[in-house]
């Protein structure tokens, strides 16, 4: 019996099999956005009647509709699973219900709390699962904003890149770094001085750095850090659940907006990036809107494409990356 591959984290795929994912979504981008779509599917048809997994612990906009979309474009009927629409934790045991899920659909993409619940839906599922997001990583965003910036610089310029985030030491982050480093884009991240990044996932960042030739650093000065970057990225500074906290957090991130001021400091021709939803404390109209810099919503549709991408390895090809 072969062994199933899951999709946890980033930072787990080889740099090569990340940058098949993102060449892949590239050309899913292409494919459909060609109208090629029909054709495709004409010619793909391991998914078709069969049923993926949503199993979704928390609300979403594009992570639903990107995953979604991606299913349906495989022939592959969605089945989404709120927290409210099943037994999960409730009247039946953890394992039980992945046992029952597992066992009647092709995949299972989890939108969680936290990362244990994705080490438990691997340790139990007899499917391929997709980390959608938990606490600590945020593997589909880290493959659209690569195919963001992909789209935006051209592969033979992303080594000269250096990509600046601003923000929390959170999941999205955690994945973003590996991301960016995987294609030998150097990375510099700036938190308030009492946030620091996960020890463990810095030291294998920055070992992945001095391997691929590039730049990683963790500081706490926001505009050190945007000084001379070609991107600049940030995310909420609340994340859901945390909305209690918001006069804390509020106080915690002064000076961590990227406004004008901030992206004065990067280059002339800077990009900006956020994975949305996005609120004004996190970045200023002016630079969120600025046609000119921000690709956020080239940036939202790509998570199509990214789930795309993940589903044809994962699930089609069942793990393999050279098909």
């Amino acid at each position: 019996m072969s062994t199933i591959r899951h999709l946890t984290n980033i930072k787990d795929l080889t740099d090569l099999e990340f940058q098949t994912l993102v060449f892949k979504a590239q050309e899913f981008k292409k494919t459909f956005k060609e109208g090629n779509a029909e054709d495709f599917a004409a010619n793909n048809k391991k998914l078709l009647g069969r049923t993926g997994a949503l199993l979704f612990s928390k609300r979403s906009t594009r992570t639903r509709i990107s995953n979604e979309g991606a299913l349906s474009f495989f022939g592959c009927k969605p089945m989404f699973l709120g927290k409210d629409d099943i037994q999960l934790g409730v009247n039946e045991s953890f394992y039980d219900s992945i046992k029952v899920i597992s066992s009647m659909t092709s995949c299972i993409m989890a939108r969680v709390n936290k990362n244990s619940e994705i080490q438990e839906l691997v340790k139990h599922s007899s499917v391929p699962i997709i980390n959608c997001l938990c606490d600590m990583y945020h593997p589909l965003q880290a493959i659209c904003d690569l195919l963001t910036i992909l789209e935006k610089y051209g592969v033979d310029n992303l080594k000269n890149l250096t990509l600046c985030w601003i923000g929390d030491a959170n999941n999205v982050i955690n994945d973003l770094m590996f991301a960016c480093l995987k294609f030998g884009i150097s990375v510099k991240i700036a938190t308030p001085s009492d946030i620091k990044m996960d020890e463990t996932l810095a030291k294998e960042a920055a070992e992945l750095a001095k391997k691929n030739g590039c730049v990683f650093e963790c500081n706490h000065d926001a505009k050190y850090s945007a000084t001379g970057s070609d991107i600049l990225v940030t995310d909420t500074f609340i994340s859901m659940g945390e909305e209690w906290q918001k006069t804390a957090k509020l106080k915690q991130f002064e000076g961590f907006q990227i406004n004008d001021e901030i992206a004065a400091l990067a280059k002339p021709d800077y990009t900006f990036m956020h994975c949305l939803p996005r609120h004004t404390e996190e970045v200023s109209d002016s630079v969120f809107y600025d046609e000119k810099h921000s690709i956020v919503f080239q940036e939202a549709e790509n998570r199509l494409y990214a789930a795309m991408a993940t589903l044809d390895v994962f699930v089609n090809n069942k793990g393999d990356f050279n098909k």
